[in-house]
Order: structure tokens, then sequence, then C-alpha cells
């Protein structure tokens, strides 16, 4: 797995607001959309294109445009709902799916409890949408997922991640044979006892939509 940490000043100028705990959730919302669409720029570096010829007011032209099939975001329920509008602001022809994954706050193990995905993936680029890059094993399953479908291309896209998510995220997929990219804004420190990112951001579900249930 390859990974992406996006050094720019106006990522970390968004990244810092989204932090300050006294950030309200409108104003969370519409940042996190701003900062995966400037992530977004760098997770499709290789999306793939094919020639396209056009004619301009004075004459022929080949550029590009993106191959089919076309590609795939799948942000994870709920808080990748969050970053979906950042992701399809930069690629509005991609289709979306949806996984749905709860973490046991005991075990920290992820469970699958809804999803939304062709039943065959052959030949797609994937992009995954998931805030936070914790302890690895919800991301992970997630990859698995799409791999097993018949993906051959995955970038995962996380506002934060932690040295121990992406050292675990690399174990889990270290066998995996197709492309793997993770795309971040920032590495943070550490987790603590509860699985949460130190100094991160908090609980970036509860952030965007409030505290539900």
């Amino acid at each position: 797995m390859d990974l992406c940490t996006v050094d720019h000043p106006l990522v970390a100028h968004k990244l810092t607001t989204l932090r300050d705990e006294r950030t309200d959730s409108p104003t969370f919302r519409r940042l996190t959309e701003e900062l995966v669409t400037l992530l977004a720029y760098e997770a499709t570096r290789e999306i793939r294109v094919t020639p396209h010829q056009v004619t301009t007011p004075v004459g022929p032209a080949v550029g590009v445009r993106l191959a089919p099939p076309r590609p795939l975001v799948v942000p994870i329920l709920r808080a990748g709902l969050g970053m979906l509008e950042g992701m399809t602001r930069l690629m509005p022809t991609a289709e979306v799916g949806f996984v749905g994954m709860v973490r046991n706050e005991e075990t920290l193990e992820p469970s699958t409890y809804a999803e939304r995905l062709p039943d065959d993936l052959s030949g797609r680029q994937c992009y995954v949408l998931d805030p936070m890059l914790a302890t690895g094993g919800t991301l992970a399953a997630a990859v698995r997922f799409l791999v097993d479908r018949g993906a051959d291309h995955i970038t995962c896209i996380c506002l934060l991640a932690a040295p121990e998510g992406i050292a675990k995220l690399q174990r889990l997929l270290d066998d995996l044979e197709v492309p793997c990219t993770l795309v971040t804004a920032a590495v943070d420190e550490r987790l603590n006892e509860r699985g949460y990112i130190v100094p991160g951001l908090g609980d970036a579900g509860d952030r965007l939509y409030g505290v539900a249930g």
C-alpha cells in the first residue's frame, strides 16, 4: 500500500479549523467538502483516461476523457457521507456506491450492516471515503469487500490517519494483488486507549451530523 500525505498550505489551513472544537457542524461539513476536493485532486492522479479529440473555436485538439468503466466512489457510512460532495464535485460523472460498517467499541473490530454496490466490479477503479483511519480494521474490510467483487485499483481518502491504523492497514492488505493507495491530509501522533486519533478532531460523524441514537 502506498501512502500519500498531501502537503499543501490550504490543506493544513482547513484541517486546523476542522480540529478546533469550537467549529460548529455546518462549518465542519463545508470545510470537509472543501478539504476532500483538495485531497481528491491528488488521489485521482492515476485515474484512467483515454485520448479524445474535440474541436476548439480555431481548430481540432486532442485531449483526454475518463476511460470506461466509470470510477466508483464508495463512502463508508455514516461519516463517509460528509466527504461525498467534495469528491463528486471533482468527478461528477463517477458512480456512487455505499458500504455501511460499524466498529465494536469494545473489540474495535468492524462489521458490515449494509451495502449498495454493483455485484461485478471487474476493471473498476474505486475511491473509498472514510474521514478517520484509526484502528484500520474498518477501512481494510471495505477494501477487501471491493476487491472480492473484482475492483482492480483502490484509493482510500481519509482526512486523518494514525500510525497504528496505517500499519494495520498495510498488514491486513499485504497479500492484496491490486494497487492500493492511501491519501490523507495528515498522520497524527497515536491512538488513545479508546481507539481515537490523538490529537485528531474528535468523532467525525458526530461533528458532521451531531450525536444520533
